[in-house]
């Protein structure tokens, strides 16, 4: 139930995008993201932090979108918002005690600080990559184009990410446990 609460504005995008124009769409998903955050705020008093940034994000260039008439703007946003997680997985390996990956996962699995920072690397790439393709889909294919890529594609090559990184831990954790046995 979580994974559609979080994935519905992206559903509502899409769907606003096929019924009507990238205009109602970039409408819907800042009224979907408003609801959500309203939502959590009432449920839990608070708000997750990426949902904040993200959702502030689509207010302001989605705004910006609207008032000028103009897709450039909410397109950008994808590509601001994954080079602002980049940033903010990197900025967390060289300050602080514990990278994100560790903060977000360290109380389901046990690894080495080394491995840690390796595996947040894996994200600081992800990010970084998917900022890029954004970029790439959006100057050089046309704007159905761009919103499928924007509400699958990037979903599919995060889960392939995920699914890697899943592999990844279980060699280096089974790895672990063997020079552990040692």
């Amino acid at each position: 139930m979580q994974l559609l609460f979080d994935f519905l504005p992206l559903i509502v995008f899409f769907v606003a995008y096929r019924l009507y124009d990238l205009y109602v769409a970039t409408a819907a998903i800042m009224v979907a993201m408003a609801l959500q955050l309203a939502y959590q705020w009432l449920r839990h008093r608070k708000v997750n932090k990426m949902l904040f940034v993200s959702a502030l994000l689509v207010a302001v260039f989605g705004g910006i979108t609207l008032a000028v008439r103009n897709p450039v703007f909410i397109q950008w946003k994808v590509t601001v918002v994954n080079w602002l997680f980049a940033v903010a997985f990197l900025g967390s390996q060289m300050f602080g005690n514990r990278t994100l990956t560790e903060r977000v996962m360290g109380h389901a699995i046990e690894l080495e600080p080394s491995l840690w920072r390796q595996l947040n690397t894996i994200w600081v790439a992800n990010f970084a990559v998917l900022g890029a393709l954004n970029l790439f889909v959006m100057y050089n294919y046309s704007e159905a184009t761009w919103v499928t890529f924007k509400s699958w594609g990037m979903i599919g090559l995060s889960l392939l990410t995920a699914v890697g990184q899943a592999v990844w831990i279980s060699a280096r954790t089974s790895q672990q446990e063997a020079n552990k046995d040692r």
